[in-house]
């Protein structure tokens, strides 16, 4: 099977890590199957670099970025049309070459979906959002409802709330699945030399470690772990991973503004973007997930449960269908830091119930999320489609 996958981003979101693990098996041996695999995205970045260490085939196909948002209304979506055109025929010509056509993203969707129709391929659409008001405009909602309704012949929700709330906006529910993400647990198991280096290097030795792990940004909640670890005892720590992405400056400012106001500089560690996430993980002694909107799914959980790591995690999206609380994590409402400071100080003092509820984690999410398994079930729900 030949594929062109398609993605809008230059940057590695979750979106974007899902892919690479989605395309590696049709980008290795590349050059004895030419044309098994290509990922074309529409900005150059970090994350064509990424798939270029991983052996998947990239073209960068767009020669400037789309300038439309998830709340962009119908003018600008309409002032973008002009600029697509180059890309779309673009993406046809590359598209006769393929079987199929597997759009990652929302753009990706509007590209693929036209694209699908002029060269006479069929389109998959990967659904890593909740299409709600609550995060797109009515616009874009209703523009990537039809186009999915129209064109694409599977739907691949990251979530059954991914997939509610597809249907809710009007999908059709003939041509969606709910396949989670992947995960290789073998990355999840790093070496106990690395992880005391770490501890050593950052200074974390001797403390209990509670790590975040996402972009800086406001609805990821990094300010309500900062108010919990004020309400917890001195010797609970938290790192930070992770950097403004899309011009949240401001909001990495405030951190360190409110970090300064609480007294806490000493006990937040602000380490930006890493590569080495689970051997961070590893040096936590728990892993807190704050976002305060839904996830539509929650890949920072489930790899902190393959890293045997116990999880307090927001209670909304996605996340409540990882984690069940008290068996593989905590749960919290999203919002709550005395909440989040009492499960932290549970962990901290009930250590064998951590220990078990963090082994549980592990078991489960080994046999629930293997990349095996789950691209397994992709390649037959692509078999179908290309067989039909």
């Amino acid at each position: 099977m030949r594929i062109l996958f398609l993605d809008q981003s230059g940057k590695p979101g979750g979106a974007e890590l899902c892919l690479i693990d989605i395309a590696k098996p049709y980008g290795v041996g590349f050059a004895r199957h030419r044309h098994r695999a290509l990922v074309g995205l529409f900005a150059d970045g970090p994350f064509k670099d990424l798939l270029q260490q991983n052996h998947i085939p990239v073209e960068v196909l767009a020669t400037q970025a789309i300038k439309v948002h998830k709340e962009s209304s119908l003018v600008q979506g309409l002032k973008s049309l002009g600029q697509l055109a180059p890309l779309i025929t673009k993406v046809v010509k590359k598209a006769r070459e393929y079987d199929l056509i597997y759009a990652n993203t929302q753009k990706a969707l509007v590209v693929g979906a036209l694209a699908s129709f002029f060269s006479r391929r069929p389109l998959v659409y990967h659904l890593h959002d909740i299409l709600s008001k609550e995060h797109f405009s009515q616009t874009n909602l209703r523009i990537a409802v039809n186009l999915a309704n129209r064109f694409a012949s599977l739907i691949i929700a990251n979530s059954q709330v991914s997939k509610t709330a597809f249907l809710q906006a009007g999908g059709r529910s003939d041509i969606i699945e709910v396949v989670y993400n992947g995960f290789d647990p073998k990355i999840y198991q790093p070496d106990e030399s690395d992880i005391n280096k770490l501890q050593q290097e950052l200074g974390l030795s001797g403390k209990f470690v509670v790590g975040h792990f996402s972009r800086l940004a406001p609805w990821k909640g990094q300010h309500i772990l900062i108010d919990a670890l004020a309400k917890c005892p001195p010797e609970v720590t938290a790192i930070l991973v992770g950097d403004a992405l899309f011009g949240e400056q401001d909001y990495v400012q405030k951190l360190h503004q409110q970090v300064t106001q609480l007294g806490l500089e000493n006990r937040v560690k602000f380490l930006g973007f890493r590569s080495d996430i689970p051997q961070l993980m590893a040096a936590c002694d728990l892993v807190a997930h704050t976002s305060t909107s839904p996830e539509p799914f929650g890949r920072v959980i489930v790899e902190a449960m393959l890293c045997g790591k116990p999880v307090v995690a927001a209670k909304a999206g996605g996340v409540m269908e990882l984690v069940e609380h008290g068996l593989n994590g905590f749960l919290v409402t999203p919002g709550e830091p005395q909440e989040l400071a009492q499960v932290i100080i549970t962990c901290l003092q009930e250590t064998e119930i951590t220990v078990t509820i963090a082994k549980n984690a592990r078991i489960i999410a080994s046999e629930r999320f293997n990349i095996a398994i789950i691209n397994q079930q992709i390649a037959q729900l692509l078999s179908h489609i290309t067989s039909a």
